[in-house]
Order: structure tokens, then C-alpha cells, then sequence
């Protein structure tokens, strides 16, 4: 069992009331003002074990630092290559793709994750 840490919660609570997706440092600048000697290595190391604890979910983006997501349910995500937004997208898990990538897998496929890129509506109306 893991031991409870007031940081810990203040950083999943966090997360859970945003939809932005953000970086590690977006969630340390949002919370050191609760807890002023908190370090952002802190916020790093609670954002990877409550990512390994299933609690969030770490959004890999590509030429960009991670993001973090308050929603552990597997979801897609959208990410913009103008403005470096991520986006929930609303599109139903295909569970089907597991089971279609394990016929030509000797592995065990148990989960999969989706990033879409393109340009966000806010970029396509900046135009």
C-alpha cells in the first residue's frame, strides 16, 4: 500500500478539475501556491506514480513535453501542432482494434492509445 501524501491528492485534484491536459509544470505552477516548497521533481514523481497506478493517464506528445490527464478511462486524444493544445475527442473506444493488431501479434495486445495531430478548430478559425 502506498502512502497517503497531502501533495499526491492536491495534484490528482487538480488534474481532476481540468480538461486542458496539462504539462507537469502547468500542474506545479497551479499548486505551489498551496504547498510553497513543493518542487516541481515532486510534481514529476507524483505525476509518474499516480500515471503507473492507473489514477491518470500520462498523454505522450510528440516535440512537445508530456501531458496529463484527470480521466483514467481510456479515451482519445487529439493534439494540435499549431498551438500545442490536447483535446479530449469524443469517439467511442474501439475495443475491436485490440483484438484485430493481436491476430497479426504474438504478444498479448491489452490496451491501446490513440493520438490524432492536425490543427484544432481555434487555429483553423485564426486563419
Amino acid at each position: 500500500m502506498i502512502k497517503r501524501s497531502r501533495q499526491r491528492e492536491a495534484i490528482q485534484k487538480c488534474l481532476a478539475g481540468r480538461y486542458d491536459h496539462p504539462t507537469a509544470e502547468m500542474v506545479y505552477m497551479s499548486i505551489k501556491d498551496e504547498f510553497p516548497n513543493i518542487s516541481l521533481g515532486t510534481v514529476y514523481r507524483n505525476l509518474s506514480l499516480l500515471s503507473d497506478l492507473g489514477e491518470i493517464r500520462k498523454i505522450p506528445v510528440s516535440g512537445g513535453p508530456d501531458r496529463f490527464d484527470g480521466k483514467p478511462v481510456p479515451h482519445y486524444h487529439f493534439s494540435c501542432r499549431k498551438c500545442k493544445s490536447v483535446l479530449d475527442l469524443e469517439l467511442t473506444q474501439q475495443e475491436q482494434l485490440n483484438e484485430l493488431v493481436g491476430k497479426n501479434f504474438p504478444g498479448i495486445i491489452e490496451e491501446h492509445t490513440i493520438l490524432f495531430t492536425g490543427i484544432c478548430p481555434n487555429c483553423m478559425e485564426a486563419k
